[in-house]
This record gives C-alpha cells, sequence and structure tokens, in this order.
C-alpha cells in the first residue's frame, strides 16, 4: 500500500533563509531612528510607530525564522500570519476574560495566569489549523511558535503603551526600557512554550481529528509550570533573599511594613531573579530542542480523547 503524498514545496535556499536577519536589521534599524526623532522633535504622534515596531520585530522575526524551517507546503506564508494575528488577538482576548473572572489575589496567582494563558493559545492553535491534510511534529511547533510570539507581540504592546504614564507623566524611556526587556526575553517566552505544546498536539493527529492524550496533558502542565515560574520569578527571588541573608531591617507603613534591603541584598536579588530566569529559559530551549528532533522519527501510537476536527479524513490509496 502506498503511503499518502503530502505536497511539498521547494527547499529554501540560503538567501531564502536569512531573510529573517535582514527582516531584523531593517526593523531595528526603523525603531532606533524613530526612537532618535522622537527625541529631536518631541512629536507624540510617533509614539504608536515606536511601540508597534518595538513589539513586533522579535516576534515576527523568530516567526520568520521558523518558516523557513517548515515540514510541508501545508504550512503557508498566510497560514502562519494568520495564526501570528489572529491567534495572538484570540490568545489574548480570552486570557483576559478568564483571568478577570477566575482568578484572585493569592500566592497561586501566577501558577492561574500559567494555565489559563497556555490553555487559550492552545485553543487558538488548535482552531486555526484544524483543516489541515498533514499534521507534523515540526509544523505543529512552527505554528504553535507563530500563536505564542503573536500573543507575546500583542501583549508587549500593551505593556509598553501602559509603561507611556507613569507617576510623573508621559515616559518615553520607561517604552524604551520595557520594549528592550521584553524584546531580548520574547524568545525564551511565549513563543517557546506554545512551540512545545504545538509539536505535542500536532504529533499523534490527523486531518479528522486532534488526539488528545496523557502526554498532551502532561506537557500542557509542564509548559504552565515554566509560564508562572517565569512571572513569578521576581517574588520568588525576593523571598529566597530575605531567606539566605540577614540583618533585613523592616519599618512600619500605613499599608503594612516595608523591607529596607541591605547593600548585600540589593547585589543578591538580581543575581537570583536572572539566574531563575535564565535556569527557566535553559529547560524551555532544552525541551523544545528534544521535540524538534522527535519530528524526525514517526511519533508513537497514542491512546486519548479523539477531538474531530470538522475535515474529512482522506484515506491513503491502495
Amino acid at each position: 500500500m502506498d503511503r499518502m503524498t503530502v505536497p511539498v514545496e521547494a527547499p529554501v535556499g540560503r538567501r531564502g533563509r536569512r531573510q529573517w536577519l535582514r527582516m531584523f536589521v531593517v526593523g531595528l534599524a526603523l525603531w532606533l531612528a524613530t526612537v532618535v526623532i522622537i527625541l529631536v522633535t518631541g512629536n507624540p504622534n510617533l509614539v504608536p510607530t515606536l511601540v508597534l515596531l518595538g513589539s513586533f520585530l522579535v516576534p515576527v522575526t523568530f516567526v520568520a525564522w521558523a518558516f523557513a524551517h517548515r515540514d510541508t507546503g501545508e504550512v503557508t506564508a498566510g497560514l502562519v500570519f494568520s495564526t501570528f494575528v489572529t491567534g495572538g488577538v484570540l490568545g489574548v482576548l480570552a486570557s483576559s476574560v478568564l483571568e478577570a473572572y477566575l482568578l484572585r489575589p493569592s500566592a497561586a496567582l501566577f501558577v492561574g495566569v500559567g494555565l489559563i494563558e497556555e490553555a487559550a493559545k492552545l485553543a487558538a492553535l488548535a482552531l486555526l489549523t484544524r483543516h489541515l491534510a498533514h499534521k507534523s511534529i515540526r509544523d505543529g511547533m512552527i505554528l504553535g511558535a507563530a500563536v505564542g510570539f503573536g500573543f507575546a507581540a500583542f501583549e508587549s504592546a500593551g505593556y509598553a503603551f501602559t509603561a507611556l504614564f507613569t507617576v510623573n507623566g508621559l515616559s518615553l524611556m520607561q517604552v524604551v526600557q520595557t520594549e528592550i526587556l521584553r524584546g531580548l526575553l520574547a524568545p525564551v517566552g511565549h513563543g517557546l512554550w506554545t512551540a512545545i505544546l504545538g509539536g505535542v498536539l500536532f504529533a499523534p493527529s490527523t486531518r479528522a481529528h486532534f488526539r488528545v492524550g496523557l502526554r498532551l496533558l502532561l506537557t500542557f502542565l509542564g509548559v504552565s509550570l515554566l509560564h508562572a515560574l517565569w512571572d513569578s520569578m521576581h517574588n520568588i527571588a525576593l523571598t529566597l533573599t530575605l531567606l539566605l541573608t540577614e540583618g533585613e531591617s523592616y519599618r512600619s507603613t500605613p499599608n503594612g511594613w516595608l523591607v529596607s534591603p541591605t547593600a548585600a541584598q540589593v547585589r543578591l536579588l538580581p543575581v537570583i531573579e536572572w539566574g531563575g530566569l535564565a535556569l527557566v529559559s535553559l529547560i524551555g530551549i532544552g525541551w523544545l530542542l528534544l521535540e524538534w528532533r522527535a519530528g524526525r522519527r514517526r511519533p508513537p501510537r497514542e491512546t486519548g480523547w479523539r477531538v474531530p476536527t470538522g475535515a474529512l479524513a482522506v484515506a491513503p490509496p491502495r
């Protein structure tokens, strides 16, 4: 019995694979030019240009790089653009609604954030890719990364606009600092976590159904935990700093107790915080590489709940 053939596009040449680099360099130059012109002219009409360029530059660049490594011709530029924009917006909107109604300030707040946001992105990915005839691990990772980076881009734009308005009024430097920080961290955040989920979702799935089994559930819980650790790392670092040092002093304020940090604590806190973020990033990158390499092998059979995609299954020719 012959195996079903899947349309495959011609291999992407070296020049095509470097398109992402040219895109990044040009985008970065435009963003820097926008910063300089705003500082020189003080024109507030350029602020949206600054925010949008800064928020979307790194996510779009990484999606372009991933697109050059797709498995099949079904993963077109239009599909990647749709998953990036539509998936990102759907994820942000769904997360905002669910977090507003389900979450309250507590020690488990960031765990809830991780679960909700990863579930929203996974649902958006499944919705937008349900009609694909061939679902390979690598294509799932690429499309998952597109949804995750879209989510990160729109979220970063929101943070940047919020940073514009501080207690002292309009703050351009706050916007620049926010966009630089979130741009540098974007590749090891939402895009990374949803790429892992996308590969595991696609591995046992077909045109007719997604298969939701134990492996997908454990992967979802795992990336949600990485997400929660990432978001709560400042609080974790603060707690560890207080536990590992002595001599901290407290003073009463109208709102409770305020810690007056010692010099040792000021030095130790960023070390623990950034070290924790680096550890979470390395775990995520290592996990991603293992899934990417698994894309070369035939995925094992997996049992689980079969969720219909609404597409008709195509039987392979005899």
